[in-house]
């Protein structure tokens, strides 16, 4: 099985390797397409800014549509959540990889202490393979100013609430993103890694 980890110079994607380490799986750490089409998974990580992001993952976008397309999971992690959408607040005219319709918008710092930083609970919408063992509840760890608003609700599988209820967990077919960062999340975010690998191994 081989997971490779999507590295475009954002902050922290070496940490959702770590994560998969914890659980007993090596990934690869690679920018060449040739890798992504080899692989069984390919996983978005990361922390930074919308189009900063989208500038480096440019190059990369035919081989990452081209994955998806293929039917293999892709799982996308914090910034890797709002990359998978079409646009951003944080980069107005900057387009996203487009894998789910909708778009990001900024958290109201009028209103609440932006960014959201801590822990905060997830309210289950629907179940999914990616939350078998997961509970209305539970504790995850997020960073993160922006938040995705996608133009389908059939999409999302949890919502967190922060200032407003927001997509924490988002799904279609091989597509899985998570807001919260699970390499980050102790032992729930472990499971969610360990579920992950459960669908790659299907």
């Amino acid at each position: 099985m081989m997971i490779v980890c999507i590295d475009y110079g954002a902050g922290n994607v070496q940490s959702i390797g770590n994560g998969f380490k914890k659980i007993g799986v090596e990934t690869i750490l690679s920018s060449n397409p040739k890798d992504f089409k080899d692989a069984d998974a390919l996983v978005l990580p990361g922390v930074g800014n919308f189009g900063s992001a989208m500038e480096k993952l440019f190059p990369m976008k035919p081989a990452i549509l081209e994955f998806v397309d293929s039917g293999k999971p892709f799982l996308g992690v914090c910034l890797g959540i709002q990359v998978i959408f079409e646009s951003s607040a944080e980069a107005p005219g900057v387009a996203g990889l487009g894998l789910l319709k909708g778009s990001c918008e900024k958290f109201d710092s009028t209103k609440m202490k932006v960014p959201q930083m801590g822990w905060n609970t997830l309210k289950i919408a629907k179940e999914n393979p990616l939350l078998e063992g997961i509970s209305e509840g539970d504790f995850f760890y997020f960073v993160h100013s922006y938040y995705p608003k996608p133009k389908n609700k059939d999409v999302v599988v949890a919502e967190t609430e922060y200032g407003l209820e927001f997509p924490a967990v988002v799904v279609k077919d091989n597509v899985f993103a998570t807001q919260f960062h699970p390499e980050k999340s102790a032992e729930k975010g472990l499971r969610i890694l360990e579920n992950f690998v459960g669908i790659v191994k299907k």
